[in-house]
């Protein structure tokens, strides 16, 4: 029997360790890909610290994957052997269900997700609905476009919610999703304000370098009210401090997957119009949008490298905020 090397999570709040595992083989419409590298997500570490409270147990996690295809599953046919694709968050739909039909497949009734419900790409090797897999720009390694199919997708959608009418962009949560959506818009020509965490100075000089026009910790007012706020950081009151210097009709959008609870703020700032909302999931159609505007931009990624074997760290160093931009696990 051919075997891979994974990291495995046994049950939430234990750590990664190393396992020997049967080659998957793939079923109707998957391919089997020999994954390259894969990116690492705060989402990561909300399955682990049981804050996602569904996971498929015991499970590989990792959701921002590179792989080319080795294998078809019967019926598979859209990629051919040796083609470099990428997979999401979003491992499959219903199709049937009302927000599949309304072209809201982000908002499925029964959604399947990478990493969660089925196995991620901590591994070798990891299978895939070749429907929900994208080609991916030339222009990047595995270890660059890693960060784009999470960090990169996700924060697109969360850019792209909060409407047209945005000058000045506030994002509070200086990682991986915010480097790259900052390039985005200031190639858009928007001001970028960045927000960090108090006495993060190095997170400050790292948005500074991603084009950020201006940076400071989130307890601070910025130079000009903002039009829009993304938060990234899964932090509550961060709703409360943006709404607080937003302009009217502004918008707050909350681009986590799991935040701690938002306190309770007075109706003025609510009124005149303002909005709070959150992004769940991503559509293939934000990943087709995404994956061809960032070679135009281009988007460059600022990666931390981890081989597999150390992929426990590299969620360790994630939780503790021990580096700026985006860490991945390379396997080539």
């Amino acid at each position: 029997m051919q075997t891979m090397r994974a990291m495995l999570l046994d049950a939430p709040h234990t750590s990664l360790h190393l396992a020997e595992l049967p080659l998957p083989t793939p079923g109707p419409g998957q391919v089997l890909l020999k994954v390259h590298a894969c990116g690492v997500c705060h989402t990561d570490l909300h399955i682990q610290n049981g804050e996602l409270t569904e996971p498929k147990l015991p499970l590989i996690l990792g959701h921002q994957i590179v792989g080319t295809v080795v294998q078809f599953g019967p019926g598979a046919q859209r990629f051919s052997i040796g083609e470099r694709v990428g997979v999401p968050w979003l491992g499959a739909t219903d199709g049937t269900c009302r927000y599949c039909l309304r072209g809201q497949e982000n908002l499925c009734e029964t959604p399947t997700f990478t990493g969660y419900h089925i196995d991620g790409g901590f591994a070798e090797y990891t299978l895939a609905d070749e429907r929900f897999c994208f080609l991916l720009p030339a222009a990047y390694s595995a270890v660059e476009v890693a960060p784009l199919l999470c960090a990169g997708l996700i924060g697109y959608r969360t850019y792209r919610i909060a409407g047209e009418n945005v000058d000045t962009l506030g994002i509070y949560g200086f990682g991986a999703a915010a480097h790259i959506i900052t390039q985005v818009a200031k190639h858009a020509g928007k001001k970028v304000f960045a927000f960090t965490r108090p006495g993060d100075t190095a997170a400050q000089d790292f948005a500074v370098r991603q084009g950020a026009d201006w940076a400071g910790d989130s307890t601070q007012v910025p130079p000009e009210k903002l039009d829009a706020a993304l938060i990234f950081a899964p932090v509550g009151p961060l709703v409360v401090a943006a709404l607080k210097v937003t302009h009217k009709g502004g918008v707050i959008v909350c681009g986590g997957i799991h935040m701690s609870d938002i306190p309770s703020f007075p109706y003025s700032l609510l009124w005149e119009e303002r909005v709070i909302r959150s992004v769940a999931n991503l559509t293939r159609q934000d990943g087709e949008d995404f994956l061809a505007l960032a070679p135009q931009v281009p988007v460059r990624t600022d990666v931390k490298k981890f081989p597999l074997e150390q992929a426990g760290q590299a969620l360790d160093q994630l939780r503790d905020g021990q580096f700026v931009g985006a860490a991945v696990i390379e396997l080539d």
